[in-house]
């Protein structure tokens, strides 16, 4: 993920701060990594180009979950190995975004080609896979993708949680 958005701005401390408290008092879960990993996919899928980065090698905008995984083209000075990785990992971010925050979107999200696909299911064993691609440089780290992988559902239940916090709002 890219960060345009400066750490400093104040919605990414709404984001930042919505996040932490939904995790750390309802969840019961103290992972400051886990936390501002989640706050920046937030804050870095606020523009639709971000949704949907991946492309395929004619530039066209890959919108499903199978497309992406069989049709993104991420260059062509990189290996498999690394694609993969990538691709893995959007996909996991893509499907811990859409299934906690918009649960009612998926069906119009999902099209035809990713009608059987369980959302839940494809985050997990990405963020597994691109865990398991990953070097000892790479951001995020394998550790954090492996608890993102093992715990993916407490996760779309804090995003729902942090999702309602937010409409609750005065």
């Amino acid at each position: 993920m890219t960060a345009e958005i400066p750490g400093n701005h104040p919605l990414r401390r709404f984001f930042a701060g919505t996040v932490e408290d939904v995790f750390y008092t309802q969840l019961g879960i103290c992972a400051p990594d886990l936390i501002d990993y989640l706050t920046h996919l937030l804050t870095d899928f606020i523009h639709i180009r971000d949704i949907y980065p991946l492309r395929s090698a004619g530039g066209d905008m890959l919108k499903t979950v199978s497309d992406m995984v069989t049709k993104a083209y991420v260059g062509e000075n990189i290996t498999e190995e690394r694609r993969q990785r990538l691709v893995h990992l959007h996909v996991g971010n893509y499907t811990l975004y859409w299934t906690g925050l918009f649960p009612e979107g998926l069906g119009a999200c999902k099209g035809p080609k990713d009608y059987f696909l369980d959302y839940c299911e494809q985050g997990k064993e990405s963020y597994s896979i691109a865990s398991r691609l990953s070097r000892d440089d790479d951001f995020p780290p394998a550790p954090l993708l492996r608890r993102l992988s093992n715990h993916f559902e407490d996760c779309v239940y804090g995003l729902t949680l942090a999702r309602r916090a937010w409409e609750s709002r005065d």
